[in-house]
């Protein structure tokens, strides 16, 4: 199994969304690297959800359902997604300057490439997430 941070802006599609819908297909994604990253991905892996903008938050955790696709939103044809499905909500969410403050989650991906969309999360550093969010 694999993990993975899947940002989102909250306004748009909330992990409550998410959990309301039961399911949802992650669309969207135009940066290469994070499609790449969407390419990897496999049915049972684990996803953090993160609330950018305002909220800069850890909020969930997700599970792919579905391996990756063609995107019909993007018209070029270059683009993938995911379908995923909620797990659960975190006890306590993880702010963004938790995160950066943490010895062991200072070389995150989504903290040495920001702008990142997707983006790969390592077994230890899913483990200390779980720990401060209540979900260990």
């Amino acid at each position: 199994m694999q993990y993975w941070l899947l940002k989102t802006e909250p306004y748009k599609f909330s992990y409550a969304m998410l959990e309301q819908a039961g399911s949802t297909h992650w669309d969207g994604v135009r940066n290469y690297q994070a499609c790449n990253n969407i390419k990897a991905m496999k049915i049972g892996d684990k996803a953090l959800i993160y609330h950018s903008v305002d909220e800069r938050q850890i909020v969930g955790i997700a599970s792919v359902i579905k391996e990756y696709y063609p995107d019909p939103t993007d018209e070029t044809g270059r683009f993938v997604m995911v379908d995923i499905a909620p797990v659960a909500a975190c006890v306590k969410r993880v702010s963004l300057a938790e995160i950066k403050s943490h010895p062991l989650l200072q070389n995150m991906a989504m903290v040495r490439q920001g702008r990142l969309s997707v983006s790969p999360v390592t077994r230890e550093e899913w483990d200390v997430v779980m720990q401060l969010a209540g979900n260990g």
